[in-house]
């Protein structure tokens, strides 16, 4: 039997994949809801920001990618 450590390579694929669609790596680690969750959560950061800035810039989706990113590659089973 395997279990996923933190880095691991699974943990680190499913970050880097986090990293430019936040959920992503969520997904592929078979968290259905946490990747949902980070996807939307993306979606309301970038939409925040660019009704702040009015520009194309994509902060609040980097900032929550990051986060993303970090929660997929700390995931313990």
């Amino acid at each position: 039997m395997s279990t996923a450590q933190q880095g691991s390579t699974g943990n680190v694929i499913a970050a880097l994949c986090s990293l430019f669609i936040p959920g992503l790596g969520q997904l592929i680690q078979g968290r259905l809801l946490s990747a949902m969750f980070w996807f939307v959560f993306a979606c309301v950061g970038f939409a925040i920001t660019w009704l702040l800035t009015f520009s194309l810039l994509p902060f609040g989706w980097f900032v929550v990618s990051i986060f993303a990113c970090l929660n997929a590659a700390l995931y313990r089973r």
